[in-house]
């Protein structure tokens, strides 16, 4: 169930959407959280950077695990505007987040609810804790605008 604090943060990370988008990436925002206190944060730059793996989440695990100075980050919530790709997810396990809160769902290439599942997956040695919806509509409007305007 998510809380106030939730919501705040899911904020965030639909402001670091806003900021992608208006550089000409996918609106995806990221917010990596431990203890109540934003440890990691990123917006999509595959683009700007000329780096495939340059999405949201990875950004954001990047800047936290810099910080902690450890590749591992147990005990974290990471917030993101649109449901995780395969490469995102996986790299969510890798470096043992716990929770993952998402907003809208990508129903082509999401995979964790929408198209592949993985947090049901049994055969990772770390799970995670989903919690999808938070604030979707905003997230999906986001996107949904950012295409519009690209047609």
């Amino acid at each position: 169930m998510a809380t106030p604090r939730d919501y705040g943060f899911m904020r965030r990370a639909l402001e670091l959407a806003e900021i992608a988008g208006e550089r000409g990436e996918v609106p995806v925002g990221a917010v990596l959280v431990r203890d109540g206190q934003v440890i990691g944060e990123g917006s999509n730059r595959p683009i700007g950077n000329c780096d495939p793996s340059a999405h949201a989440e990875i950004v954001a695990l990047r800047r936290a695990a810099e910080r902690e100075q450890n590749y591992r980050l147990p005990g974290t919530t990471l917030y993101v505007t649109i449901e995780p790709c395969t490469m995102c997810f996986g790299a969510l396990v890798h470096a043992r987040v716990n929770r993952l809160v998402y907003g809208a769902g990508e129903p082509r290439a999401g995979a964790v609810a929408s198209r592949l599942q993985l947090a049901q997956a049994d055969f990772f040695n770390h799970s995670i804790a989903v919690e999808e919806g938070l604030m979707a509509e905003e997230a999906s409007a986001l996107v949904k605008a950012f295409f519009a305007g690209r047609r």
